[in-house]
C-alpha cells in the first residue's frame, strides 16, 4: 500500500482573487447560516450559486406541445424559404 505522502492531491485552483460585498444584516445572517449548514465557505457558496444560475440560464427544458413541436421540426424540417436559398447562393459566390 502506498504511503500517505506518495498520494497525489487533486489539483485545485489557487484562490488569489477577492470580492467585497455590502449586504444587509439579514442577508449576512442568511449567508452565515448557509455556510454552517453546507460546510462551504462564503466564497464557495457564492461560486456554487453563480454556477447554478448559469446552468439554469444555459439549459432549455421544453414540455408538452413545445417539446413536440421541436421534435417534429427535427425529424421533419420545413423546406427553406427562397430568400434563405438566395442568401446562401450569394454567400457561396462571395466566399467560395
Amino acid at each position: 500500500m502506498p504511503a500517505a505522502s506518495n498520494r497525489r492531491k487533486p489539483d485545485r485552483e489557487i484562490k488569489r482573487e477577492r470580492i467585497e460585498l455590502r449586504v444587509s444584516a439579514s442577508a449576512k445572517e442568511l449567508i452565515q447560516r448557509a455556510t454552517v449548514v453546507t460546510g462551504l465557505t462564503a466564497g464557495d457558496l457564492a461560486y456554487e450559486g453563480a454556477r447554478r444560475v448559469l446552468d439554469e440560464h444555459e439549459r432549455m427544458a421544453l414540455t408538452g406541445a413545445d417539446r413536440q413541436a421541436f421534435l417534429d421540426a427535427l425529424t421533419n424540417p420545413p423546406e427553406p424559404p427562397e430568400k434563405l436559398i438566395a442568401a446562401l447562393r450569394r454567400h457561396r459566390d462571395l466566399v467560395g
